[in-house]
């Protein structure tokens, strides 16, 4: 009887896309929970920590466009987090981002559900945590941690707000389309910044090499 049970819950979950949803997510931030436990916390490193959420939140505010939907252009908001993510490496880019995205939630939030909560807010944000594997190639890495964040929006797209997709277009496609929209454009502007910015001076001001 318990194994019917237990068979019967996970074909429950298989069949539902948001348990399935939450399920990726909770198992996500479980493994990078055990990532950031091998920070090693300083002064320093809260307190810069501080900093960047200051300037990532401030930068927020700047919205060049707002999707009704949610989604926002932005002037540059996740530079900071780009940033510290390549001056410390991903562990600390994926903590600072996740506590953006809390931050972000409580100043405008859009909210669904839960899972489209974890999905469009903090899962994303601790995404641009990726691009500190590529600190020497740091317009690739902010490529690459935009498209991871990306991915996420997307999911959340097609599980949650499927009904908004035109008549005939695939939610998929739509959620695609809805995020890469504002998504690709303010990648296009973090690239500007990071292209721009004395990046070494940055770093030595941060005293990351004493």
């Amino acid at each position: 009887m318990d194994n019917f049970s237990f068979s019967k819950s996970i074909k429950t979950i298989l069949q539902s896309p948001s348990a399935i949803a939450a399920l990726i997510g909770v198992l996500i931030i479980i493994i990078v929970l055990l990532r950031i436990r091998k920070i090693k916390f300083s002064t320093k490193l809260i307190t810069q920590i501080g900093v960047v959420l200051a300037l990532a939140t401030v930068l927020s505010f700047f919205k060049i466009y707002k999707l009704p939907q949610g989604g926002n252009i932005t002037l540059g908001s996740m530079v900071p987090i780009l940033l510290i993510a390549f001056f410390y490496g991903p562990e600390v880019g994926f903590l600072t981002g996740f506590l953006f995205g809390i931050i972000d939630l409580m100043i405008d939030p859009y909210i669904l559900h839960p899972v489209q909560v974890l999905f469009d807010y903090p899962l994303p944000y601790m995404a641009l945590g990726f691009a500190g594997y590529f600190k020497n190639k740091r317009l690739i890495g902010t490529i690459a941690a935009v498209f991871i964040r990306l991915l996420f929006h997307v999911v959340s797209g097609v599980v949650f707000f499927a009904s908004s997709a035109p008549k005939g277009q695939s939610p998929l496609i739509y959620s695609i389309i809805y995020n890469a929209s504002f998504l690709s454009i303010d990648c296009v502007i973090c690239l500007v910044i990071i292209a721009i910015i004395p990046f070494k001076r940055l770093y030595k001001i941060s005293n990351l090499n004493t």
